[in-house]
């Protein structure tokens, strides 16, 4: 139970965070706008998590959380305020 509530939170933190993050510093940035970008940063943010899977209560399956998070939240962030 406590795995799923780990992941849970992985997930929820990665589309926060990658979402302000889009919103606030890379909205002038043409590169987030490519239909690859929430992919790119996704991936990138799976392989950046899986090392601490190692830990015994945290696993790949969290780590995989947080990239699609981080992609999700690419997604939403590109969006136009208001849109």
């Amino acid at each position: 139970m406590l795995g799923l509530l780990i992941g849970a939170v992985a997930l929820g933190g990665g589309f926060v965070g990658a979402r302000n993050f889009v919103r606030r510093r890379l909205r002038f940035v043409a590169a987030v706008r490519r239909p690859a970008a929430p992919l790119v940063a996704g991936l990138a943010a799976t392989a950046v998590a899986l090392p601490i899977a190692a830990l015994p209560i945290v696993t790949v399956a969290t780590a995989v959380a947080f990239g699609v998070g981080v992609a999700s939240g690419v997604v939403s962030g590109r969006r136009e305020p208001g849109a």
